[in-house]
């Protein structure tokens, strides 16, 4: 039995990144010897332990032949007689298919049969063998990978493969669960922009997210949007949403925002009237298509149909400030509505020679919202309730309040007194 260091740990290593998770993989050994051992079994399709003390993952060596079409249509095989060079065979890229030992004396040893530390070096990301073509979502990983090591570049050769898998129909047997999975760990990575542009370049883009690919090419007004197209500011939205450090619920709204602009019509083009409605129907779709998790299509959805009207917020009356944020549940979900303004300060510094500016609609509706918060509801029920009122007549005077108090807060921006 010998035990190797696997994958992303020693790829990490290697490039002086912190190690978060330690993969390993073992050769020469049977399930029944590493249930002697301790080892816990986990793995379903194919024989990973979990070590009896350090609870990390231990996987037998294996190999895996094609046998129908998606990333399902495998058969693995696990034996003592697999080596290590066939298992590392089996990975996607060549950065990945490192393996490292630890000798008795602390000495490291390296086994690198597919040169991953020359392609770490030269900052390529590049498949190992022509069986890549043999699971769809390595085009996923390696468009992810993109977006984390933002120096390397895609080897041509593995782009040209990826090609040929969207378009011998690869792609089409993703399942949403994958999709979604890898499309998360890419929006959140440090340079999100690159994991659409390499999807993009492969053409697996317009298979997995139409609705997004369809966005470049799409003019918008110079006046607003000095970068014109609408593709490349999302670009922009998504990159400044990784650089203020956005969670995945904010991150994916920047990501389908703007959807509606690719349904405008030509004939109106640059202006996009009513893309917001559209943008938000859009991502009913794509939220059931790749299965969102609900906290991330809520804000997105009210990112998608408000971020305008959150724009133009400070030439709104008091009145139409509390119906914006009624419209948003901000009231009932106001940790929900700091994200979805964080999203639109996204969009907003998201745009060409607007990176550094201020979003002041941020703060400014936050303080609004303090304001509406600061009405006592229980007290307001508890008078209309003296006077014999109930239901839509306590909502209504609950209303006005709200609208008062944010009138008596506009005045006092406005005058710098309580008066």
């Amino acid at each position: 039995m010998q035990i190797y260091m696997v994958g992303g740990a020693v790829r990490d290593k290697l490039l002086g990144r912190p190690v978060n998770d330690h993969d390993w993989v073992v050769v020469g050994a049977t399930p029944e010897q590493m249930l002697a051992q301790g080892y816990l079994p986990v793995g379903r399709d194919f024989p990973v332990f979990l070590h009896p003390e350090t609870r990390e993952e231990y996987a037998l060596a294996r190999t895996e032949r094609k046998s129908g079409r998606g990333y399902r249509g495998f058969v693995v095989q696990s034996s003592p007689d697999v080596t290590l060079e066939e298992d590392l065979s089996r990975r996607d890229l060549t950065i990945n298919s490192i393996a490292s030992s630890t000798d008795e004396s602390g000495a490291t040893r390296l086994f690198d049969p597919y040169r991953g530390e020359k392609d770490l070096r030269a900052r390529v990301l590049r498949h190992v063998t022509d069986a890549f073509r043999e699971d769809p979502v390595r085009i996923l990983r390696v468009a992810r990978f993109a977006a984390r090591f933002t120096d390397f570049t895609v080897a041509p050769e593995t782009m040209q493969l990826m090609r040929e898998m969207v378009a011998h129909g690869e792609v089409d047997h993703l399942v949403a669960e994958r999709v979604w999975q890898e499309l998360a760990r890419g929006l959140m990575e440090a340079q999100p922009s690159r994991m659409f542009e390499v999807l993009r370049e492969c053409g697996a883009l317009a298979v997995l997210l139409p609705e997004v690919a369809r966005l470049w090419g799409v003019p918008q007004r110079a006046e607003y949007h000095p970068e014109v197209d609408t593709g490349v500011h999302l670009m922009m939205v998504l990159d400044m949403a990784a650089r203020l450090q956005a969670p995945l619920t904010v991150r994916f709204a920047c990501l389908a925002h703007d959807l509606g602009k690719g349904t405008t019509a030509a004939d109106v083009l640059p202006r996009h009237i009513g893309h917001e409605e559209r943008s938000a129907e859009l991502l009913k779709n794509v939220a059931e298509r790749l299965r969102v998790p609900v906290d991330c299509r809520e804000t997105a959805e009210v990112v998608a149909r408000e971020h305008g009207h959150i724009h133009r917020s400070a030439d709104l009356s008091a009145a139409a400030l509390v119906r914006l944020l009624e419209r948003c549940d901000a009231i009932r979900k106001p940790e929900r509505f700091a994200e979805v303004l964080l999203a639109c300060e996204c969009d907003a510094r998201g745009r060409l020679g607007f990176e550094e500016s201020a979003y002041p609609q941020r703060p400014r509706l936050l303080a609004v919202l303090a304001a509406v918060q600061s009405v006592v509801t229980r007290e307001i029920a508890a008078q209309a309730a003296a006077k014999g009122q109930s239901g839509p007549q306590v909502g209504a005077l609950i209303h006005q309040a709200r609208v008062e108090a944010v009138a008596q807060w506009l005045h006092t921006q406005a005058h710098g007194t309580t008066t």
